[in-house]
């Protein structure tokens, strides 16, 4: 008889969320797509609880042009009455209009900077920080590096961007690994890359 798999405690019943800790949450992202589209997310996500965006993610990718910064960069007011009036995203003004600036401040920084993730991955010397947190209680909703990342990327002209936003999106992208000792999928994340 094999033993029941133990995830994080924050982890619902929920298929979409199981699906999502165990393939995602926590895994090294690299890829400069990804992460644009992530950063988004985490910033839409802002006051409300993830499980909300998660069911709203594919119609986020239909709707923002499968987050290519380029297309965004070029949004209109229409695009974004457009947006403002579809259900299946989070009809908040300030979030899609940032979604738009974000996008123009991405390729910006790409053009100066070079690759969107090593600009980002920067803030943890390269490396996924491996933390050792027993409970889920333990987890802090910021860090050093969240506050290094987010005071860089608003210096930079980005909107939601905070020092929580940032560190959520930290854990999210595999920068930081949050998942607690006693959860399987803690050792399996360090090895996987996207």
């Amino acid at each position: 008889m094999s033993k029941p798999v133990t995830r994080c405690a924050w982890v619902s019943n929920d298929p979409l969320y199981v699906e999502y800790h165990d393939r995602e949450w926590g895994v090294p992202v690299h890829n400069d797509r990804k992460l644009f589209e992530m950063l988004i997310l985490e910033g839409a996500q802002a006051g409300l609880s993830w499980i909300t965006i998660l069911k709203k993610r594919a119609h986020y990718r239909k709707v923002f042009d499968g987050f290519d910064p380029r297309k965004i960069a070029l949004y209109d007011q229409r695009k974004v009455n457009r947006l403002l009036g579809d259900p299946g995203i989070v009809r908040n003004r300030l979030k899609v209009e940032s979604a738009i600036l974000n996008a123009r401040c991405y390729l910006e920084l790409c053009e100066h900077e070079g690759r969107f993730s090593h600009f980002l991955w920067q803030f943890v010397d390269g490396e996924t920080v491996l933390n050792r947190w027993k409970t889920a209680e333990e987890v802090p909703a910021n860090s050093t590096q969240s506050d290094a990342m987010s005071k860089a990327l608003k210096a930079r002209g980005f909107r939601f961007v905070g020092t929580t936003i940032c560190y959520a999106f930290m854990q999210a992208v595999g920068m930081i690994n949050d998942h607690t000792i006693d959860c399987d999928f803690r050792e399996s994340h360090l090895h996987g890359s996207v």
